[in-house]
């Protein structure tokens, strides 16, 4: 990855075993030093293209492809705020199955509930009265009244209690209508990890026409200001308490 290459330099304090002196120094690469998209590039929609990550891609075959220069992988991770790949690129399947495996420990527990969300659910006027994808508990049930006064519940239990009792009028019951689904369904933990996975795979591609402005505008971000650290523009000293004791 060119990334590096283009991080300054710091002259450190040599600490290997095989130094000659006390005051031996070594250049390594300020990987504190970061660079982001200028403000009016990054909200600038027409910079952008989106794109759907696929199989098996890598963000040096995409820059590849896209800017016919595989270590040019650094742009695409710097315009979507990738900085740890393992965790923010999409997986392979077989990785994604791989690390399902390793996490919960076997096919079976694959298919397990990781958790439970609601449908949607509409009145008879198409009215979204429950949101899709809320995540609740497993018992989690839910009411709303209609137009004609009568109350939808998916509480079954509730319902068929309802039904049963003595205490209550025809006409109380008659106001009780069941919906023919649950309000809360499981989404096992194979589903959960590949839609996670999944929700990586769409990303923004910085247009070639706008390319070299933003590596001029890294490399500048990139060199150092003068101060007292200041060797050149690419390369600072750090602290040396050897030479003070303190």
């Amino acid at each position: 990855m060119s990334y590096f290459r283009e991080l300054p330099d710091i002259s450190a304090v040599s600490l290997l075993p095989g130094r000659q002196r006390s005051d031996e120094r070594v250049l390594v690469k300020n990987i504190y030093k970061r660079a982001k998209l200028r403000t009016d590039i990054d909200y600038a929609v027409t910079a952008f293209d989106i794109k759907m990550i696929k199989e098996g891609e890598r963000p040096d075959t995409m820059a590849a492809e896209l800017y016919d220069d595989p270590e040019l992988d650094w742009v695409i991770m710097t315009t979507n705020n990738i900085t740890n790949l393992r965790n923010q690129w999409p997986l392979s399947n077989n990785d994604l199955h791989s690390y399902m495996l390793d996490k919960y420990g076997s096919e079976a527990a694959l298919l397990e509930p990781h958790h439970y969300e609601t449908p949607e659910i509409r009145d008879q006027f198409n009215r979204t009265v429950l949101k899709k994808g809320l995540i609740v508990d497993e018992d989690f049930t839910f009411s709303y009244v209609g137009l004609n006064n009568k109350t939808i519940t998916t509480d079954k239990t509730n319902y068929d209690s309802i039904q049963a009792s003595s205490e209550f009028t025809q006409a109380y019951k008659d106001s009780f209508i069941l919906l023919n689904r649950k309000a809360a369904g499981p989404v096992s933990n194979f589903k959960f990890e590949t839609k996670m996975n999944d929700a990586k795979r769409l990303i923004r591609i910085l247009k070639p026409e706008f390319l070299g402005g933003f590596v001029a505008d890294m490399r500048n971000i990139m060199k150092y200001e003068t101060s007292s650290q200041y060797i050149n523009r690419t390369t600072k000293a750090a602290y040396n308490p050897r030479e003070t004791g303190v």
